[in-house]
């Protein structure tokens, strides 16, 4: 373990890249990287954040990863065991912050970034440490020579030696006056000295102490006055965006400019080297910056416009979850929103498969912004993005970000006294804790998510926590669990809600199915599936299909329960939905093997376990000793 520690902005990160670049070859079992955000006020990752996205890293789904903290970093550390990672974690604030993120196995690498010392990794660890310091003069100049070009740094030595003096030799502050002056042919060196020396003898004559910012303030200021008005104003109002980064769209709700306008003042920044430019329409702001961006919008806007420009965003990131909500699941449960006001475009999604690609591009993004939005006070926006956002963190299997964001939710839902929003999170609740086996805790959610909504006239949530209810009842055997889903599927009829119907219907086959009657059981399935089509939700159709297919096989009807599960197979295949790929390749298997048609069962199994393995399931092993199990010699009636 290795931790390169020195102040910002001299750049540790870029050392470190570069140097494990070099080395990667070497661990030929892969690379893990994360940045711990360990100095960006309020979104310093944890170790829960940082070991959840190391064990997806080394491909394991996301429904195995633990949600207890101490489990995660057990199960982390057995998967390095022995094997040659190179691991990098940057930006850390603390030895606690990263302590249960370092594996035991002296076959991985730890590299880590901080402005603190870590001495109680270097002590306890026996990290090794190695201190950054700035830059020497002679390669201030040599920096300068590759940004300016040489003609012009040669032509004035004396000169670069004092512009590299003035930025505090710091790589971060030479490539701003670098990029700057490059912009500018006709600036002489000694020109450049004048113009940052009277901006340092300004500054320090308003200056009353010392901070991370005092060997910078100068050079950032010049860079930052160079600029006209509109693009500072721009500057200054990114700086109050906490995620890692944004996007032109993101940008223009902040700014409340349009999007072509917004990807302009990015690129001007860009070009100024005052924005990083990580990927196409992705831009990220050095904590330095962010921090002089901060200090510069403290002292020019006030406090209303910072409010107002901080609920822009938020609002975007809000409607452009929802509008991702109803392209995956377009039945879902619907809320009153905020009014977009200027918090336009918002992101708009042709398919499923799109909005599930943006929401794990901007999940952490999310996250920020939830956080923010409690700081700021934005309580209705901060009990409402939990809940647009459900889906999302469900499907995706984030199952410490699902629990994370609801008690935030509820919390301020309860702060501001709505209603509506306690409800909407308290029943989210309810489904993680049934989801993690909590089931005390998942039926005081779903209860009390029932009265609540049933205060409040809330058909659509009365219905799903009286079936949570049953849910968790179906998995203690509790025979009260027929009651409270035949109780929902009353309210959704009363109240044409059509999914919820179907879905009720599912659960009272369930029953049926525990009472080892697969006919009433296949008869209730079949009303679902027929719901769902009537509906158009796809997605619920073959998530139907798979009970229905299990109560035909178990009535001996092969033939029909292979047509159900062909077509949920090429539905979740247009989801991408790997895992219930996998479950409907497997049954498919089960209903080839009923039919004594060994070789394709032999076959789909094969494939359900191939997913499996790539999931990371062990299902995987148990599917391919049930393929292997199969006799070599295939029944005259295999034909497929």
């Amino acid at each position: 373990m290795t931790a390169i520690t020195g102040g910002p902005g001299v750049g540790k990160t870029a050392l470190a890249l570069r140097w494990a670049h070099g080395v990667r070859r070497r661990f030929v079992d892969g690379d893990l990287y994360i940045d711990m955000r360990g100095y960006n006020s309020g979104n310093a990752l944890g170790p829960e954040q940082a070991l959840t996205s190391f064990l997806r890293g080394l491909g394991l789904e996301a429904d195995r990863i633990p949600i207890d903290e101490q489990e995660c970093a057990a199960l982390f550390r057995s998967m390095v065991h022995g094997k040659k990672i190179l691991i990098f974690i940057d930006n850390v604030s603390s030895a606690k912050q990263i302590r249960q993120v370092i594996p035991s196995s002296r076959s991985c690498l730890v590299l880590i970034t901080s402005r603190s010392r870590l001495s109680g990794l270097v002590a306890r660890e026996g990290a090794a440490r190695v201190t950054l310091d700035v830059l020497s003069p002679q390669e201030s100049v040599h920096l300068l020579r590759e940004v300016i070009g040489p003609l012009r740094v040669d032509a004035e030595p004396e000169a670069a030696r004092r512009v590299a003096g003035l930025c505090g030799c710091l790589p971060l502050a030479l490539r701003v006056v670098g990029e700057r002056a490059a912009s500018r042919p006709l600036l002489s060196l000694g020109e450049l000295v004048d113009e940052l020396v009277q901006e340092q003898d300004f500054l320090d004559a308003l200056a009353d102490r010392e901070d991370e910012l005092s060997d910078v303030r100068a050079v950032f200021s010049w860079s930052y006055k160079a600029l006209p008005e509109e693009s500072r104003r721009a500057f200054r109002l990114l700086g109050l965006h906490e995620g890692k980064v944004l996007c032109s769209s993101a940008a223009a709700a902040l700014l409340a400019v349009t999007q072509p306008v917004a990807r302009r003042r990015l690129v001007e920044l860009a070009d100024a080297h005052l924005l990083q430019e990580t990927t196409r329409d992705r831009y990220r702001m050095h904590d330095l910056l962010r921090s002089y961006a901060v200090e510069q919008l403290a002292a020019e806007e006030p406090q209303e416009e910072r409010t107002r420009a901080v609920r822009r965003v938020l609002t975007w990131y809000l409607l452009s979850t929802d509008a991702g909500r109803k392209a995956i699941l377009p039945h879902s449960h619907s809320i009153p929103l905020v009014p977009p006001g200027q918090a336009r475009p918002v992101e708009r999604f042709e398919e499923a498969a799109d909005a599930m690609r943006w929401f794990e591009t901007e999940r952490e993004n999310l996250l920020s912004a939830l956080r923010q939005a409690v700081a700021w006070g934005q309580y209705d926006i901060a009990w409402m993005l939990p809940v647009v956002a459900d889906g999302f963190f469900e499907l995706r299997s984030h199952w410490s970000d699902w629990n994370h964001v609801h008690q935030l939710g509820l919390d301020a839902a309860r702060l501001v006294g709505n209603p509506l929003g306690e409800a909407s999170n308290l029943l989210c609740l309810g489904d993680v804790n049934w989801r993690s086996g909590a089931y005390d805790l998942a039926t005081e959610n779903y209860r009390h998510a029932a009265e609540l909504s049933r205060d409040i006239d809330d058909a659509w949530m009365l219905g799903f926590s009286l079936r949570g209810l049953g849910l968790v009842a179906l998995e203690q055997h509790d025979p009260g669990a027929q009651e409270h889903f035949e109780a929902a599927l009353t309210v959704f009829r009363e109240h044409g809600i059509g999914r919820g119907e179907g879905m009720s219907l599912l659960s009272l086959a369930g029953c049926a199915r525990s009472r080892g009657d697969h006919a009433e059981a296949a008869a209730l399935c079949h009303r679902a599936v027929d719901i769902f089509r009537s509906i158009g939700d796809r997605w619920s159709e073959a998530w139907g299909a798979l009970p229905l297919a299990e109560s035909l096989g178990e009535l001996g009807d092969f033939q029909e329960a292979e047509d159900h599960l062909g077509r949920a197979l090429g539905t979740f295949r247009d989801f991408t939905d790997r895992r219930s790929e996998a479950l409907t390749l497997s049954r498919l298997g089960d209903v080839s093997a009923g039919r004594h048609a060994l070789a394709a069962a032999r076959d789909l199994w094969t494939q359900a376990a191939a997913i499996y393995e790539e999931l990371g399931d062990a299902l995987s092993d148990e599917l391919r000793r049930q393929a292997g199990s199969l006799p070599d010699a295939i029944d005259g009636d295999d034909r497929g």
